[in-house]
């Protein structure tokens, strides 16, 4: 026998996988009977006539008008979370982490809200520019920033640049110079927490490529060499300690230590940092088995942790800067599909094929990320039935959602809607397989339009001699 065929064991044959659920969180009768959990969906989602509605609209009316894949965007649940972490916050800068998803009209609401805007790449920054944000509130991440972006950046006058190499430092110094500017500026510090999240989303350990390791002293040594620059002016310091974090202890073992690197600061130097950014990374409920704290929980925690362990080090309490990204577009985010084929596995499970997957949705694929799915188009009194959501592409990880209860009446034509979309697809989204990336449609008190066009294919083959 081969060593590298084999015939398939109890897990790839006939006997049921032992990561199948025995039982799925929530009630099957609940789901079936169509109800949308408010902590989950949109705040605007609804049934009429036991069919889904976002802003008002039959989500049928959206998929006859504007095709399947569609991801469908809540205008008021983004609006109403920018205002309730302004205000939550108070007088700390809350600004929206764009690469969670960003488009032309987000901008525009994030800036109308009156946020600042958080970009990593010179293409969120043209974003930003295109619809004239205030570049004194947009700040510039990134581990690798080419000249080219930290020139605009400078030309630009964005608010805050935050530094990540040595070699960024000695390019940023020359830049300023060359201009006869002087950029404000963070240090993005590794504080060696580990945030309890996907390995590929968590960024405060050592081991990865974001900012300066404290425990290494690179941060320390990062902030002499900015100090030794008169080209430069250091406003504070930066910790981000991953995405999808569902409790504060992470960042409090965050601030604590960089509290630790500003009285260094303070005796080394005697320069006092104004400015502490403890990034964002705050999670949403994806499914019934999460529960995501509210924003005032979030606002009240850390302060309250920046403000103790200031005090307890002796030193004034740093402006304070957030960034949340997720919890601001996620929740506000509904991905529409249209079912394709309907396949029972016997003994297993049922397969959904939907006309979308990994190339709108690869979170699944990449990190394990779980959803809420429903049928959409309809209410049904079938009994439930145990299934996997499942995209077109020529991958057996192409899952979409990996175990949820649909009706055993579902048939082709039927739409599905999978909840909290509005973070990471569409960002993340791809051409594979030559499949066209779908439209974002906003919505809004019973009115539609399109704020990013779904590509076709004469997008893909453009370019193409």
């Amino acid at each position: 026998m081969s060593p590298f065929v084999h015939p398939a064991g109890d897990r790839h044959a006939g006997a049921p996988p032992h990561d199948r659920p025995a039982h799925l969180p929530g009630d099957p009768g609940e789901l079936m009977r169509g109800r949308l959990d408010p902590a989950i969906w949109p705040r605007t989602a609804g049934r009429a006539d036991g069919v889904v509605t976002v802003g008002g609209i039959d989500v049928r009316d959206l998929a006859a008008q504007y095709g399947t894949p569609l991801y469908v965007l809540d205008e008021d649940d983004v609006r109403s979370r920018c205002r309730e972490f302004a205000a939550a916050f108070g007088d700390a800068d809350v600004h929206y982490a764009g690469k969670a998803f960003l488009c032309r009209e987000v901008a525009r609401w994030i800036d109308q809200e009156g946020l600042g805007l958080d970009v990593c790449t010179g293409g969120e920054l043209a974003v930003a520019l295109s619809v004239g944000f205030p570049p004194e509130r947009i700040t510039l991440h990134g581990n690798n920033k080419t000249a080219a972006e930290l020139e605009r950046a400078i030309e630009a006058g964005v608010g805050h640049i935050v530094l990540d190499s040595f070699e960024e430092i000695a390019r940023l110094g020359h830049l300023a110079e060359r201009h006869g500017v002087r950029p404000t500026v963070l240090i993005r510090v590794t504080t060696g927490v580990e945030a309890h999240t996907h390995e590929f989303i968590a960024t405060a350990h050592d081991d990865q490529k974001f900012g300066f390791s404290l425990n290494s002293g690179a941060a320390a040594e990062a902030v002499r060499r900015v100090l030794a620059l008169p080209q430069l002016r250091l406003a504070g310091l930066h910790s981000h300690i991953g995405s999808q974090i569902l409790d504060a202890a992470g960042f409090e073992v965050a601030a604590q230590r960089l509290a630790g690197l500003l009285v260094q600061i303070k005796q080394e130097h005697d320069v006092v940092l104004p400015e502490l950014d403890l990034g964002g990374g705050y999670g949403i409920a994806y499914t019934e088995a999460e529960e995501a704290p509210g924003v005032k929980v979030i606002a009240d925690a850390l302060r309250e942790i920046v403000e103790r362990v200031c005090t307890a080090a002796g030193l004034p309490v740093p402006r304070l800067t957030v960034e949340p990204g997720r919890a601001i577009i996620g929740p506000a985010g509904v991905t529409l599909y249209n079912v394709g084929t309907v396949k029972d596995v016997e003994g297993l499970r049922t397969y959904v094929s939907v006309d979308g997957g990994m190339s709108d949705n690869i979170r699944t694929a990449l990190y394990g990320a779980e959803y809420t799915c429903v049928l959409a188009s309809r209410t049904s009194d079938a009994a439930p039935m145990l299934s996997r959501v499942v995209g077109k592409h020529c991958e057996s990880g192409d899952i979409v959602v990996r175990d949820t209860y649909l009706p055993a009446d579902l048939a082709p034509g039927d739409l599905v809607a999978v909840a909290a979309t509005g973070a990471y697809c569409r960002s993340l989204a791809s051409n594979y397989n030559y499949q066209p990336r779908p439209a974002v449609v906003a919505v809004k008190d019973g009115a539609s339009r399109v704020i990013v066009r779904g590509e076709t294919e004469d997008d893909l083959l453009r370019g193409q001699p």
